[in-house]
């Protein structure tokens, strides 16, 4: 079994957690710098990721969670938001970073500007938002990813209320909008789901190989 196998099977879905264990700030960059590289289509990149440290403030996002202990007890809750502002300004913004981390003459990349434009110009706000969408769960699994090969704990989180969580950490003056989270943290002695087996669909039930 190879080593990512392994710590895929070694993760689960983290509900109880030790507060008293902290992430060290190396750790936590970790994950979130796993966030920040991961994929997105085109390399947009329409995401932001809101840590959150306040304990105060963790108490109501909890509350607003349906009072999943996680959202407090974890080292660490991270809020991963899609950008409302995915629009031509923004594409402009993203070709500008490419001319400067290339040293391409942003006149050169025009046509995949265009590109672009057009594709984003073809939906509406609201299909955007749902394409923006897709790119942030693919950095949550990345996260995860990242996470279990750190031996760091995780929990992916989408039992929450959206509109209330924007509300409160004021995301729509942000130009954002809540959609997933993740609690990070060390999994406590008392939780008895970190030994249980991972249950999975068998390889033959899940992939199908058309020669």
């Amino acid at each position: 079994m190879s080593h990512i196998q392994k710590a895929l099977e070694w993760r689960y879905a983290t509900k109880q957690f030790d507060s008293t264990k902290k992430l060290t700030e190396e750790q936590l960059n970790t994950i979130l710098e796993s966030m920040r590289l991961s994929a997105s289509s085109y390399g947009l990149q329409p995401w932001k990721f809101v840590i959150v440290q306040n304990p105060e403030v963790r108490e109501k996002l909890k509350a607003a969670s349906w009072n999943q202990p996680q959202v407090t007890d974890a080292s660490h809750f991270v809020v991963l938001c899609v950008r409302t502002d995915v629009n031509e300004a923004y594409v402009d913004a993203y070709m500008k970073k490419i001319s400067e981390t290339r040293s391409v003459p942003v006149e050169q990349l025009s046509g995949y500007a265009d590109m672009i434009k057009g594709t984003l110009g073809r939906r509406t706000a609201e299909q955007i938002l749902e394409w923006s969408t897709h790119q942030v769960y693919i950095a949550l699994g990345t996260a995860l990813l990242a996470a279990a090969e750190t031996n760091i704990d995780a929990c992916p989180m989408e039992g929450f209320e959206s509109s209330t969580f924007d509300t409160i950490l004021d995301l729509p003056a942000k130009n954002l909008s809540s959609r997933v989270c993740i609690a990070l943290g060390f999994r406590a002695e008392s939780d008895e789901m970190a030994k249980a087996p991972k249950v999975r669909f068998d390889s033959s039930d899940v992939v199908i190989e058309i020669a």
